[in-house]
């Protein structure tokens, strides 16, 4: 093969959720694997953008998007988590959060460049980082309950670290990181200029009374920190892929140069839209209950069946702990779930660093009650 057409990605396999969603249809299973409702949003929502279109915003909206949600975004942080951004140079909505990581992470990292990566991790940190030449660093959650190691993520940081990503709430694990552990990485992070990527697509969707601690409600954290959102999460539409990213000036002003040449700018219409739902702040705070109530039902429909588990504390997954059913690997029974018992769930083996095994798999509980009903029906039988 002439060098020129190498690839840049060699070692990148067919994701995870690729592997598991085509199995799912394959065997028509009830699919509880990848993370979007099988339920309709808002039909209000859907209101506001057909008005949109309507009336005549179908053109390009400005690159960094349209202004009006750009200020409603603003006044939700600040009230939310007291950190003020500028709506003109500090806040740029994106096509989902994943574009808004990709492009961070393109616009600062270089080739050679060390990224620290939290494991489990979601699985589009690494391609970015590898795509643009740089070295993916990992520190390894432990077992029980997920838990980070703060002395060893310090000890990952040398002159070449440029980033650090950091997901809360977590996928996969549903665990929060705490004020505490929040206020302990700023005090790491601030004799250094590294960098953070904070994932915050589930700030929304929070259980028991906990607080999301967001990085723009730390001071020094919120100085080096992009945090990239999803409204694709909050409000049931993921296929819509609209996102945003909020981070200071000078941070934000080299995210721009990347994000005019990829997408230059997102769905006005839908822009518009966002920008009046968001004016009821009921549409986003009563998310919590909305989900912790899905949460419930699923927890306690296995109250009597073989699964161990810990209570998700945020997102909409749960994980469920199988080693009282067999010590099959996670893959393998993720396969025969889908298979025997058509119901399909995520191994989490492939999140973890060298694909460490805790025997335990995700499940999606953002579905209809009807749905997880029948998947309970099937966990029970196991």
């Amino acid at each position: 093969m002439k060098k020129s057409s190498r690839s840049k990605l060699p070692d990148i396999k067919t994701s995870i959720f690729t592997t598991i969603g085509n199995l799912a249809r394959q065997h028509n299973a009830i699919d509880l694997s990848q993370g979007f409702p099988n339920f309709e949003a808002d039909r209000n929502l859907m209101d506001l953008v057909s008005n949109a279109m309507h009336k005549g915003h179908n053109q390009y909206a400005a690159m960094p998007g349209y202004f009006g949600l750009r200020e409603t975004i603003s006044g939700k942080i600040e009230k939310l988590h007291r950190r003020y951004y500028h709506p003109e140079s500090e806040i740029t909505v994106t096509v989902g959060a994943t574009q808004a990581i990709y492009t961070a992470i393109s616009a600062f990292v270089h080739p050679g460049d060390e990224v620290i990566v939290i494991k489990p991790a979601y699985d589009c940190y690494e391609p970015a980082i590898l795509v643009n030449g740089g070295i993916p660093v990992y520190v390894q959650l432990d077992t029980n309950g997920y838990q980070i190691d703060w002395e060893a993520l310090k000890n990952k940081i040398t002159a070449k670290t440029c980033m650090i990503i950091l997901n809360t709430p977590h996928n996969p694990s549903g665990r929060i990181f705490s004020k505490e552990e929040m206020l302990t990485l700023q005090e790491i992070l601030k004799p250094t200029n590294i960098i953070m990527l904070s994932d915050e697509v589930y700030e929304h969707i929070i259980f028991d009374g906990r607080q999301h601690e967001s990085a723009s409600r730390f001071p020094d954290l919120a100085t080096r920190t992009f945090v990239c959102a999803s409204f694709g999460k909050t409000f049931h539409v993921t296929g819509w892929k609209m996102g945003y990213c909020a981070a200071p000036a000078q941070l934000m002003k080299e995210f721009r140069k990347v994000h005019q040449f990829a997408v230059f700018c997102v769905d006005h219409p839908v822009q518009r839209a966002l920008a009046r739902y968001l004016k009821n702040e009921n549409h986003y705070l009563a998310l919590n209950a909305f989900y912790q109530k899905k949460r419930d039902f699923f927890l306690n429909g296995l109250a009597s069946s073989k699964f161990k588990f810990s209570p998700s504390e945020g997102t909409y997954f749960q994980l469920l702990d199988y080693t009282n059913l067999t010590r099959e690997p996670d893959e393998d029974l993720a396969k025969r779930l889908i298979v025997r018992h058509k119901l399909a769930s995520i191994p989490i083996s492939s999140f973890n660093l060298d694909h460490r095994d805790d025997k335990v798999l995700r499940f999606c509980f953002a579905k209809k009650e009807e749905t997880l009903e029948r998947a309970l029906e099937i966990l029970n039988r196991l």
